[in-house]
């Protein structure tokens, strides 16, 4: 079975490519598909546990990402020098998150047949 990896590269609440990028991850690993996650660049962000969307209408996203051990999607990775960047912390992420330098990022992409942006 060929793996997929789902970059997310786009802030929270900038659009809906968010939102449509941490579904399609919940759908290809509901459906028992081999899939990864890497939150990167201002995708980081989706990451922060500090979220109040309701005040722009929308749902937190952190609590979708929250939920990712209940499909087994477990192999969740985060750029470091983004975390960094935008002043996050490992603290600040959820436990299943793996934190990588640019090297582990290329070995987990290189993992991966499939590469999809969001």
């Amino acid at each position: 079975m060929k793996a997929t990896l789902l970059v997310m590269n786009r802030a929270p609440y900038a659009g809906s490519l968010a939102r449509a990028g941490l579904d399609a991850a919940l759908a290809y690993a509901a459906f028992d598909q081999p899939t990864s996650v890497l939150f990167a660049g201002p995708g980081v962000l989706q990451l922060a546990p500090a979220q109040a969307p309701a005040a722009i209408g929308r749902k937190s996203l952190r609590r979708l990402i929250d939920s990712m051990p209940l499909y087994d999607l477990e192999a969740v990775y985060a750029d470091g020098e983004a975390l960094a960047c935008h002043g996050l912390a490992a603290d600040d992420l959820p436990a299943f998150v793996t934190v990588l330098d640019l090297a582990g990022q290329r070995d987990v992409q290189d993992r991966h047949e499939h590469v999809l942006s969001f």
